[in-house]
């Protein structure tokens, strides 16, 4: 089952026989199905970000801060190699964005 398959199916309404199935039951279910939908969307941003990390590799721009296009060290790199922007602009778009 792919990735596209885990996403479909976490986003699928939870169907419960009403009469067979307790009320924590329901409950556990729908958590369930939260918790799968919440994973689910995590992946599929990681893989985003993934795609986005090939495409600059593709166009010669990896490795290069996307917000001052300063080289991004490799350490940085290395600790998370899909990482968009240097240490200083990423700090200054959390500080902005919160």
């Amino acid at each position: 089952m792919g990735i596209t398959d885990l996403v479909q199916d976490a986003a699928k309404t939870v169907e419960l026989d009403q009469n067979r199935v307790g009320r924590l039951s329901r409950m556990d279910a729908m958590q369930g199905q939260a918790m799968a939908m919440a994973s689910a969307d995590r992946q599929s941003h990681q893989l985003k970000l993934i795609a986005a990390a090939l495409q600059r590799i593709d166009d010669g721009d990896y490795g290069q801060c996307l917000e001052c296009d300063e080289a991004i060290p490799s350490a940085r790199l290395e600790a998370d190699p899909v990482t968009e922007f240097c240490i200083n602009c990423a700090a200054q778009r959390e500080r902005r964005d919160g």
